[in-house]
């Protein structure tokens, strides 16, 4: 049981659309928020559960994931009062099929390998310049000094908002993500994000006007592509510049943070790293799925389905827990340890099918082409310090808020 979990009735209740175990609101969101590996192998153990809290149902088995997001018919993206839609409109994430299909489309190729590698050279410049200031401290915390940055600079360049500051993007980006995670409802959460979508609004406007977005931009691509056959149109243009700024700084951010906290705290696959960097995706990918920066992703029931424990209805508003599915013991050994040497797969970190992430390479390129190396490279004798142990929190978004570390000046 999860927490003291009972079963809940067998008959359906009105709000939950289906039947199965429930947590009997055990679970909070502090609690999640704090550390919520423990909860998910609990709620592993149980299946399908109803957390009380989130108002949702929590897949969180590897081969749930999996089944939900490739089983398009049963179940939809297009959730029901989807907090991500309220905080900044209509987009991709939170979209299905021709719709889905045409606004992925109208992005994508500004995000495809060949456009990242171009950039390459550009993120390798961003991190240079930033390691340039920091080497002479000696010590400081990377995830203010580095990783926030970096992530900052590489997705202005890339999205075509070249004006946008670092206070701008962390702003914008936490405002956009406590919206989409508000499952409190907390009205001051909402107030913030509607300032900061204000300003992306603004933003966006400005760079489309005069002679437009810089070529090869994600903000180009999307003014600028047919959309399938129908252009889009300047909401969806903002919508879709809010849904990039939010997972392209968060993401790479928490990832590369993680990565660090994860190869100093085991000094000898460091070492093994660093005589071997052709392992540099291996650090990448072995991240991701240890500490998931996006955790879950909402989807709703569109047909009955049975699952884990659970029958579930139509209107049944479900959790994809990535997070979960990455530590699952069915899935993987030893699934709580960070291990760049482990046997090489697929992990669901970026998702699975038709939502797959369009940002992966360029994570992928910023963390193992470009951030991990560089900073291995330049700041001999990298190590945690010791002093002040690093923070990792959150769950819907999770990674370090706060990194120290000292190195040989």
């Amino acid at each position: 049981m999860v927490c003291g979990m009972e079963p809940s009735p067998p008959v359906p209740t009105t709000d939950r659309h289906g039947s199965g175990p429930s947590d009997g609101g055990a679970i909070t969101l502090a609690a999640l928020d704090a550390d919520p590996y423990p909860i998910y192998r609990e709620l592993r153990d149980e299946g399908v559960v109803w957390v009380e809290a989130l108002g949702r149902w929590m897949v969180s088995r590897w081969a749930d994931v999996e089944l939900v997001e490739t089983a398009r018919d049963d179940f939809s993206a297009s959730e029901t009062g989807s907090n991500l839609t309220r905080t900044i409109g209509h987009q991709m994430l939170r979209s299905d099929g021709a719709a889905h299909k045409r606004l992925r489309a109208a992005a994508q190729d500004a995000l495809r390998p060949k456009a990242i590698e171009q950039r390459v050279e550009t993120f390798r410049r961003i991190a240079g310049e930033l390691i340039d200031e920091l080497a002479p401290l000696g010590e400081g915390d990377l995830v203010r000094l580095f990783a926030a940055p970096f992530a900052a600079r590489c997705l202005t360049h890339v999205l075509g908002l070249p004006h946008a500051s670092l206070a701008d993007i962390e702003f914008w980006s936490q405002s956009i993500m406590a919206g989409s995670s508000n499952y409190a409802d907390d009205p001051d959460v909402w107030a913030t994000a509607r300032t900061a979508t204000d300003q992306i609004d603004a933003a966006v406007d400005a760079a489309l006007a005069g002679g437009g977005p810089e070529p090869g931009s994600i903000l180009h691509a999307m003014a600028t592509s047919d959309g399938g056959g129908r252009p889009l149109n300047r909401g969806e243009l903002r919508a879709n510049v809010k849904v990039m700024i939010g997972g392209g700084f968060n993401e790479p951010r928490d990832a590369l943070a993680s990565g660090l906290l994860g190869l100093l705290g085991h000094r000898d696959q460091l070492d093994a790293v660093l005589a071997d960097p052709a392992l540099w995706p291996r650090v990448a990918e072995e991240t991701v799925r240890w500490i998931s920066p996006i955790g879950v992703a909402p989807r709703e029931v569109r047909r009955a389905r049975h699952l884990s424990g659970a029958d579930l209805g139509p209107g049944a508003r479900v959790l994809v827990n990535f997070a979960s599915a990455n530590r699952d013991e069915r899935a993987w050994s030893r699934p709580d340890e960070f291990d760049v040497t482990r046997s090489k797969r697929r992990n669901v970190a970026y998702g699975v099918g038709h939502h797959y992430c369009l940002g992966v390479w360029m994570a992928r390129a910023q963390l193992a082409a470009v951030a991990l190396p560089m900073l291995s490279d330049r700041l001999p004798g990298l190590r945690l310090d010791e002093q002040r142990p690093a923070a990792v929190r959150g769950w819907v978004f999770r990674g370090p808020v706060h990194l120290h570390t000292r190195w040989d000046a």
